[in-house]
């Protein structure tokens, strides 16, 4: 028996459509436990769990890199940490330079905007995993649409 991707609603075999939420015929649904024991929301939620190491563990994983929501949820954890990591390193320099011409004024600053940073960085990261385990494709502005496509979606 297998379920849709979308709403999780068990779909008969051979059926393209979900009755309850009418997801688009001709796709695939995915079997929700897979032969390993993972469902197919788990695992797009454990893509973004440590970041863009476990992305790549899943896109070579083979139950799992054929799934097209597992592989978009791959890349998007990879994609958004690799900006993650881009923009907090962009944002060092720039905290050092300025730090630097004001003569340490603008670290009082800083601190507040690093802080915002991190927390919404956390929220934005939990809330991924949490859509991913809820069986949506929630797309990141520029990420998403990147992922998407690579993902075959």
């Amino acid at each position: 028996m297998a379920f849709c991707q979308t709403c999780g609603t068990e779909v008969a075999d051979g059926v393209a459509q979900c009755a309850a939420c009418n997801h688009a015929p001709g796709t695939v649904f995915a079997a929700q436990p897979s032969p390993s024991g993972i469902s197919v929301n788990a695992a797009g939620a454990l893509t973004y769990l440590g970041g863009f190491i476990t992305g790549i563990i899943f896109l070579l994983i083979e139950p799992y890199k054929a799934d097209r929501f597992v592989r978009f949820h791959a890349f998007q954890s990879i994609f958004f940490n690799v900006a993650w990591i881009g923009l907090l390193i962009a944002w060092t320099i720039v905290g050092l330079v300025l730090s630097a011409m004001t003569k340490g004024l603008f670290f009082f600053l800083q601190f507040p905007i690093d802080l915002l940073l991190m927390v919404g960085g956390f929220a934005l990261w939990a809330w991924l995993m949490y859509s991913a385990y809820q069986g949506e494709t929630f797309k990141l502005p520029v990420i998403g649409a990147i992922a998407a496509k690579q993902a075959g979606l």
